[in-house]
């Protein structure tokens, strides 16, 4: 009998399993694949301050990142992509390599470094889930790491500061955006009729600046202009999370879809300054066996059941 899976991550809220991108990611591909996992919230404990968030636990192991998680989940036989070909394999990779660059530091601005959304939601939310006094701790030292982060990624010569280079962060994340709405098109997941590992990774990136409250946040209203990816994560939450996670009904689509400028050579040119991640990825996967998953029947979601045609 296999071992029993525990995951530790960040609580729920806005309407999501979890706050946190990474364990949403991890949360939806164990959904995806049906692993079947033991959640328990970090909130109270001091381990805060130095555990990495997720943390997979199983018998003697302990993994942590999500793409390791979800390496560790395959050799489990729990591998939402096994129908995959090579050809959307690599493109998964590719994905997850632009997700990491462009999308990322622009979702760590947003929540940690944008003063009014840290001061009015991001800092009251983490400081209410841990116990004092490191609700004084925790909150400013994410959102050190944070800033930490961007200017490390981002931070090139001539620009050192974050007001040097916060136009090309949210300029980089709208560009993003616009690749995965125009890839995703109409279908309900990027692949087939199977969500896969890149749908629990955009999941995970999206959803939060999707359900969020952001008092400030022109991020988010770019992202409700594009209604595909808005409908993308609350039929996730429908299908796969709404027996314990019941969340409001979708957004209503805006008056006017700004037009998006989808260039897909320039995603090839993105993905050529990733290939570093994309190699160790790739070994990740190859070194996974390719057993047939285990999954669980989703629930079927309104729409379909209201419509035979693909959303």
């Amino acid at each position: 009998m296999a071992a029993a899976m525990e995951l530790r991550c960040w609580g729920a809220d806005w309407g999501l399993p979890s706050v946190h991108t990474d364990s949403l990611v991890v949360l939806a591909y164990s959904r995806f694949s049906g692993a079947k996992l033991t959640v328990s919230h970090i909130d109270w404990t001091w381990k805060t301050l130095t555990a990495s968030s997720p943390e997979l636990l199983c018998g003697e192991s302990v993994v942590q990142e999500p793409a390791q998680i979800l390496s560790f989940m395959r050799k489990q036989r729990f591998n939402a992509d096994y129908e995959l070909t090579a050809r959307q394999g690599a493109d998964t990779m590719a994905y997850i390599a632009l997700l990491e660059e462009k999308l990322r530091p622009a979702l760590l601005h947003t929540f940690w470094v944008d003063t009014e959304n840290y001061t009015s939601l991001t800092r009251p939310w983490f400081a209410s889930r841990s116990p004092f006094p490191l609700n004084f701790i925790v909150p400013s030292r994410l959102a050190r790491m944070a800033l930490s982060r961007i200017l490390l990624t981002k931070g090139e010569a001539p620009l050192h500061r974050i007001s040097e280079i916060e136009g090309k962060i949210y300029s980089d994340a709208k560009e993003c955006l616009n690749l995965l709405s125009y890839r995703l098109g109409t279908a309900n997941h990027f692949f087939g009729n199977s969500p896969t590992s890149l749908d629990a990774f955009v999941f995970g990136f999206v959803a939060p600046l999707h359900r969020a409250s952001l008092p400030s946040s022109h991020l988010q209203s770019h992202l409700k202009q594009l209604e595909n990816l808005t409908h993308f994560c609350d039929n996730i939450l429908e299908v796969y999370f709404s027996s314990d996670h019941p969340c409001p009904p979708p957004l209503p689509p805006p008056a006017v879809q700004e037009s998006m400028d989808a260039n897909l050579q320039k995603l090839t040119q993105l993905v050529n300054k990733e290939s570093n991640l994309i190699e160790k990825m790739d070994d990740n996967l190859r070194s996974s066996p390719q057993h047939k998953p285990h999954r669980l029947d989703p629930k079927p979601s309104l729409s379909s059941a209201n419509s035979s045609t693909p959303a």
